[in-house]
């Protein structure tokens, strides 16, 4: 009895093995996505360049003026967008700088906005609206940071606000930006074939 459980045993354990092989082989490549993916990923194609401006965080010893800088572009055929944002000090040093990665999860019907900065990475609620996007991060027990942002005829507006029960709203960064133009990252640095 032992003995033919341990076949059986090894039977499943070989199906299940061989089950995904088959089922991945029997899938589509799809080097560029998919089609609700890339239908998704585009109508964020208004953040997409070069952006510079300025971000003004408040503080309890009050406030620090950066200079922003945002660059956004597509990859994988336009079916994940990739952000980066950095902050820059008056002597040119880099202050802050922060990476992201905007993708469609179709099963979910929802982005999936992943990022990474100050040493954190997370993946947080993201949405479009009418005119920018919104998006929040969880900041301690029933508190949470909500980034408000509008973007239109070149211009790129984002507020940061903490939230907690119980207290006030207190906006605590301002980030103003200027489209400077198009911009071929981060496609445009693929390793060539040869």
């Amino acid at each position: 009895m032992t003995r033919s459980l341990s076949l059986l045993s090894a039977a499943a354990a070989a199906i299940l093995l061989v089950t995904p092989v088959a089922a991945a082989a029997q899938m589509p490549v799809q080097p560029a996505g998919t089609p609700a993916q890339r239908e998704a990923i585009g109508a964020l194609d208004f953040m997409d360049g070069e952006w510079r401006g300025t971000a003004v965080i408040m503080g309890p010893g009050g406030a620090t003026t950066l200079t922003q800088t945002e660059r956004v572009g597509p990859m994988l055929g336009g079916s994940i967008k990739v952000i980066e944002g950095r902050g820059y000090t008056a002597d040119g040093s880099t202050e802050f700088n922060a990476m992201a990665v905007l993708s469609w999860n179709a099963e979910a019907g929802r982005y999936v906005f992943r990022s990474w900065a100050n040493g954190f990475t997370g993946e947080y609620p993201f949405e479009r609206t009418a005119d920018g996007f919104r998006w929040e991060v969880p900041a301690g027990p029933n508190a949470k940071i909500e980034y408000v942002a509008t973007v239109r005829d070149g211009r790129w507006r984002e507020v940061g606000t903490y939230v907690a029960e119980g207290r006030s709203r207190r906006p605590f960064i301002e980030m103003n930006l200027t489209r400077l133009g198009d911009s071929n990252w981060p496609a445009g640095g693929a390793v060539s074939p040869r």
